[in-house]
Protein backbone atom coordinates (compact mmCIF):
# COMPACT_ATOMS: atom_id res chain seq x y z
CA UNK A 1 0.00 0.00 0.00
CA UNK A 2 2.73 2.46 0.92
CA UNK A 3 5.13 3.79 -1.71
CA UNK A 4 8.89 3.44 -1.25
CA UNK A 5 10.06 5.90 1.37
CA UNK A 6 13.86 6.23 1.61
CA UNK A 7 13.70 8.12 4.93
CA UNK A 8 12.18 5.16 6.75
CA UNK A 9 9.52 7.43 8.23
CA UNK A 10 5.91 6.35 8.00
CA UNK A 11 4.09 9.24 6.28
CA UNK A 12 0.36 9.74 5.80
CA UNK A 13 -1.05 12.22 3.28
CA UNK A 14 -4.59 13.05 4.43
CA UNK A 15 -6.82 14.18 1.58
CA UNK A 16 -4.00 13.44 -0.86
CA UNK A 17 -6.06 14.04 -3.98
CA UNK A 18 -4.17 13.63 -7.25
CA UNK A 19 -0.87 14.91 -5.84
CA UNK A 20 0.07 12.43 -3.13
CA UNK A 21 3.33 13.14 -1.34
CA UNK A 22 6.04 10.80 -2.70
CA UNK A 23 6.72 7.95 -0.28
CA UNK A 24 3.51 8.54 1.66
CA UNK A 25 0.40 6.49 2.16
CA UNK A 26 -2.58 8.45 0.85
CA UNK A 27 -6.13 8.58 2.17
CA UNK A 28 -8.94 10.47 0.46
CA UNK A 29 -12.71 10.20 0.20
CA UNK A 30 -12.63 10.39 -3.61
CA UNK A 31 -11.77 7.18 -5.47
CA UNK A 32 -10.41 8.94 -8.60
CA UNK A 33 -7.29 10.11 -6.74
CA UNK A 34 -3.89 8.69 -5.86
CA UNK A 35 -5.29 7.45 -2.53
CA UNK A 36 -4.18 4.08 -1.26
CA UNK A 37 -7.23 4.06 1.01
CA UNK A 38 -10.60 5.53 0.07
CA UNK A 39 -12.47 6.59 3.21
CA UNK A 40 -14.93 9.32 4.19
CA UNK A 41 -12.67 11.54 6.29
CA UNK A 42 -15.73 12.86 8.14
CA UNK A 43 -16.41 9.32 9.37
CA UNK A 44 -14.45 8.47 12.52
CA UNK A 45 -12.36 6.57 13.38
CA UNK A 46 -10.16 6.49 10.31
CA UNK A 47 -8.95 2.99 9.33
CA UNK A 48 -5.60 3.16 11.13
CA UNK A 49 -4.23 1.87 14.42
CA UNK A 50 -3.13 4.27 17.17
CA UNK A 51 0.41 5.72 17.10
CA UNK A 52 1.15 4.67 13.53
CA UNK A 53 2.65 7.66 11.66
CA UNK A 54 5.83 9.73 12.04
CA UNK A 55 4.63 12.49 9.70
CA UNK A 56 1.09 13.45 8.72
CA UNK A 57 0.48 15.91 5.91
CA UNK A 58 -2.90 17.63 5.65
CA UNK A 59 -2.73 19.91 2.62
CA UNK A 60 -5.94 21.74 1.75
CA UNK A 61 -8.14 19.26 3.61
CA UNK A 62 -8.88 20.50 7.17
CA UNK A 63 -11.05 23.34 5.91
CA UNK A 64 -13.32 20.67 4.36
CA UNK A 65 -13.82 18.72 7.60
CA UNK A 66 -17.25 19.01 9.21
CA UNK A 67 -15.81 18.61 12.72
CA UNK A 68 -12.46 20.38 12.88
CA UNK A 69 -11.70 19.31 16.46
CA UNK A 70 -12.57 15.67 15.78
CA UNK A 71 -10.30 15.68 12.70
CA UNK A 72 -7.36 16.98 14.75
CA UNK A 73 -8.15 14.47 17.50
CA UNK A 74 -8.05 11.70 14.90
CA UNK A 75 -4.73 12.95 13.54
CA UNK A 76 -3.45 12.99 17.12
CA UNK A 77 -4.68 9.42 17.70
CA UNK A 78 -2.96 7.89 14.67
CA UNK A 79 0.28 9.90 15.03
CA UNK A 80 3.22 8.64 17.04
CA UNK A 81 4.40 10.72 20.01
CA UNK A 82 6.47 13.67 18.72
CA UNK A 83 5.19 13.09 15.17
CA UNK A 84 5.27 16.10 12.87
CA UNK A 85 1.98 17.36 11.45
CA UNK A 86 2.25 19.59 8.36
CA UNK A 87 -0.86 21.60 7.58
CA UNK A 88 -1.51 23.80 4.55
CA UNK A 89 -4.81 25.62 4.19
CA UNK A 90 -6.19 28.79 2.63
CA UNK A 91 -5.63 31.76 4.93
CA UNK A 92 -8.92 33.18 6.21
CA UNK A 93 -8.60 36.51 4.36
CA UNK A 94 -8.03 34.97 0.94
CA UNK A 95 -11.02 34.74 -1.38
CA UNK A 96 -10.27 31.05 -1.99
CA UNK A 97 -11.14 30.38 1.64
CA UNK A 98 -14.72 31.50 0.95
CA UNK A 99 -15.06 30.69 -2.75
CA UNK A 100 -15.42 26.94 -2.22
CA UNK A 101 -18.78 26.12 -0.58
CA UNK A 102 -17.31 22.89 0.81
CA UNK A 103 -15.05 24.92 3.14
CA UNK A 104 -16.41 24.81 6.67
CA UNK A 105 -13.47 26.54 8.39
CA UNK A 106 -11.45 29.70 7.78
CA UNK A 107 -8.19 29.43 9.69
CA UNK A 108 -5.78 32.01 11.09
CA UNK A 109 -2.16 31.83 12.21
CA UNK A 110 -3.41 31.46 15.79
CA UNK A 111 -6.00 28.71 15.22
CA UNK A 112 -3.65 25.95 16.37
CA UNK A 113 -3.03 27.66 19.71
CA UNK A 114 -6.33 25.99 20.66
CA UNK A 115 -4.37 22.71 20.82
CA UNK A 116 -1.14 23.98 22.39
CA UNK A 117 -0.91 23.71 26.20
CA UNK A 118 1.38 26.76 26.25
CA UNK A 119 -1.66 28.91 25.49
CA UNK A 120 -4.61 29.60 27.79
CA UNK A 121 -7.08 28.65 25.02
CA UNK A 122 -6.04 24.97 24.88
CA UNK A 123 -9.02 23.52 26.72
CA UNK A 124 -11.41 22.54 23.90
CA UNK A 125 -9.93 19.08 23.35
CA UNK A 126 -7.62 16.51 24.89
CA UNK A 127 -5.55 16.32 21.68
CA UNK A 128 -2.44 18.41 22.31
CA UNK A 129 0.13 19.69 19.86
CA UNK A 130 3.12 21.96 20.24
CA UNK A 131 2.88 24.76 17.72
CA UNK A 132 6.02 24.92 15.63
CA UNK A 133 6.62 27.13 12.64
CA UNK A 134 3.53 28.94 11.36
CA UNK A 135 4.03 30.74 8.07
CA UNK A 136 1.59 32.94 6.16
CA UNK A 137 2.10 33.42 2.43
CA UNK A 138 0.75 36.81 1.37
CA UNK A 139 -0.38 38.11 -1.99
CA UNK A 140 2.61 38.93 -4.20
CA UNK A 141 2.38 42.71 -3.79
CA UNK A 142 2.70 42.43 0.00
CA UNK A 143 5.51 39.88 -0.29
CA UNK A 144 7.54 42.18 -2.55
CA UNK A 145 6.96 45.11 -0.19
CA UNK A 146 8.37 43.08 2.72
CA UNK A 147 5.17 42.52 4.68
CA UNK A 148 5.33 38.73 4.37
CA UNK A 149 8.76 38.78 6.03
CA UNK A 150 7.50 41.00 8.87
CA UNK A 151 4.36 38.93 9.43
CA UNK A 152 6.43 35.76 9.71
CA UNK A 153 9.30 37.27 11.72
CA UNK A 154 8.01 35.58 14.88
CA UNK A 155 9.33 32.30 13.42
CA UNK A 156 12.85 33.67 13.79
CA UNK A 157 12.48 35.74 16.96
CA UNK A 158 9.61 35.17 19.38
CA UNK A 159 9.53 38.75 20.81
CA UNK A 160 8.26 39.89 17.39
CA UNK A 161 5.04 37.90 17.89
CA UNK A 162 3.16 41.18 18.42
CA UNK A 163 3.68 42.06 14.73
CA UNK A 164 1.66 39.08 13.50
CA UNK A 165 -1.00 39.62 16.17
CA UNK A 166 -1.35 43.31 15.26
CA UNK A 167 -1.49 42.49 11.54
CA UNK A 168 -4.03 39.69 12.01
CA UNK A 169 -6.28 41.77 14.28
CA UNK A 170 -6.17 45.08 12.40
CA UNK A 171 -4.63 44.82 8.92
CA UNK A 172 -5.15 41.32 7.53
CA UNK A 173 -8.12 42.28 5.33
CA UNK A 174 -5.99 45.00 3.71
CA UNK A 175 -2.59 43.28 3.62
CA UNK A 176 -4.12 39.91 2.82
CA UNK A 177 -2.71 36.48 3.48
CA UNK A 178 -3.20 33.76 0.88
CA UNK A 179 -2.01 30.42 2.31
CA UNK A 180 -1.30 29.26 5.86
CA UNK A 181 1.44 26.70 6.60
CA UNK A 182 1.56 25.27 10.12
CA UNK A 183 3.85 22.65 11.59
CA UNK A 184 2.76 20.95 14.81
CA UNK A 185 4.40 18.38 17.06
CA UNK A 186 2.21 15.70 18.63
CA UNK A 187 2.25 15.74 22.44
CA UNK A 188 1.33 12.45 24.13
Amino acid sequence: MQSQNPSGLKILDVGCGRRKTPGAMGIDFIAETEADIVHDLNSFPWPFEDNQFDVIIASHVLEHMKDFFKALEEIHRIAKPKAVIKIITPYFTDSSSFRDPSHYWHLTSRTFELFDPEFSTAYFTKAKFKTGKVYVVTLKLWKYLGFQFLINSTNWWEPLRFIRKFWEDYLSFIIRGKVLHAELEVLK
